[in-house]
């Protein structure tokens, strides 16, 4: 049967629990990621932390690229009775809110490595939280929500993002609350109760046959189930780059606005307040646009924005600190980021298979998080290298391969289950 694109069915979709739901837990899982990727670098520059060093502390993240590592236990143990997902949930969210709560503990002027480890743990547990809520947005949707449901997980994603580098930077500032990075933290600690509330709240996904009864069938059967599929390898090489440039760009813009001379109120305004909103109107004509025409062509549309927002950036770093200079190349990037966010997590869910939902989706986001951490851990030394001018005109190129690779390779979008 073919899916209803109407309006009335988009608004009937929209009305349900699931859906709040899946927002919510969006929420969860976009609130840590900011955090480890713009104000502790952010903190670390204010403390007289050189930008090499800084991009290479950018690692810490690298638990969002090899989170496939440990997703099958998510879908092949129950840890209690609050059924699979939910359990996984609360544990990792737990894990996540004493983390967090113990960066408010570091100081980067005493211990440089301390900070690094703790906010290890917090991406280790912020990493698992994200394989259990996208195996769980997957679960519950059915697949004519799917595409809408991905850009709502997305809207409630980018929310956190802004009230995590938004806000968090804002009351950090001495013209305004004035707070501490780590009585910051401690704030943003406490926030992370809207995802346990939310997990005790939801209700638990009707199983799709049988969960994996043993290691060998949770470990090895998702990825065999996989790679069998024609041009699987190819997708993956796709799913790597396409977002490379663009990540490798946005992982050192939070430097970039400290040497420009931008002050932390002038960045949480601006690049997030802004931007949050230039980014929520990309979700919506991004998902609207892939409700009409699938993924291919609007991924391919989406990509070379992306690639043009990122060389922008370029043109900031020659005219200096102007403020309208910054609000349109804000809006442009991450009005065209949200477009291509929105197309790849609907299109990156469309290919997992129900029963090895958290293993599959987990090896997708793997790759793709892949070049928003390992090669972004480059980034300072390339600035330190060829010069802001040089590295974002650098990451507009990095696009070019990802794009001919989506227009040459055979495509598919094979029923996973």
């Amino acid at each position: 049967m073919p899916q209803d694109r109407s309006l009335a069915a988009l608004l009937k979709a929209l009305k349900t629990k699931r859906m709040v739901v899946v927002f919510l837990l969006g929420f969860s899982s976009g609130l840590p990621i900011m955090l480890l990727y713009k104000v502790l670098k952010i903190w670390l520059r204010e403390e007289g932390i050189a930008l090499g060093t800084i991009g290479f502390i950018g690692w810490v993240t690298l638990p969002y690229s090899f989170k496939f590592l440990w997703s099958p236990i998510f879908d092949r143990f129950n840890p209690f009775r609050l059924g699979r997902r939910r359990s996984w949930l609360l544990l990792s969210q737990l894990g996540l809110t004493g983390g967090l709560f113990g960066m408010g503990l570091t100081d980067p002027s005493v211990s440089v490595p301390l900070v690094v480890a703790v906010a290890t743990v917090v991406c280790f547990f912020s990493a698992s939280q994200d394989i259990v809520v996208d195996a769980y947005r997957r679960e519950i949707l059915p697949d004519s929500e799917l595409g809408v449901g991905s850009a709502l997980a997305v809207y409630g994603y980018r929310i956190a993002m802004f009230i995590a580098s938004g806000v968090g930077l804002w009351v950090v500032d001495p013209q305004t609350l004035g707070l501490t990075f780590q009585q910051m933290f401690f704030v943003m600690s406490a926030i992370m109760l809207v995802g346990i509330l939310t997990t005790l709240w939801c209700v638990e996904p009707t199983l799709m046959g049988s969960p994996p009864r043993s290691i060998r069938e949770a470990i090895i059967d998702p990825f065999l189930e996989f790679f069998k599929r024609e041009g699987a390898w190819m997708v993956l090489l796709f799913i790597l780059l396409f977002k490379m440039g663009d990540s490798m760009a946005g992982a050192m813009l939070g430097p970039f606005y400290i040497d420009v001379g931008f002050s932390k109120s002038e960045i949480a305004t601006v690049t997030t307040g802004l931007g949050f909103f230039s980014s929520m109107f990309g979700l919506f004509l991004g998902g609207a646009v892939i409700y009409r025409l699938g993924y291919r062509v609007p991924l391919l549309a989406f990509g070379v924005l992306q690639a043009l927002s990122t060389a922008c950036f370029a043109l900031l770093a020659l005219t200096g600190k102007n403020i309208l200079a910054l609000s349109g190349v804000v809006f442009f990037e991450d009005f065209s980021s949200g477009m291509g966010t929105a197309a790849l997590v609907g299109f990156m869910s469309s290919l997992t298979n129900r029963r090895f939902t958290a293993t599959q989706y987990a090896l997708l986001s793997s790759f793709t998080a892949f070049g928003h951490t390992f090669f972004s851990g480059f980034s300072g030394r390339l600035i330190e290298g060829m010069g802001y001018v040089g590295f974002f005109v650098f990451g507009a190129l990095m696009a070019i391969p990802g794009l001919t690779l989506l227009l040459k390779i055979k495509w598919f979008q094979e029923e996973a289950d």
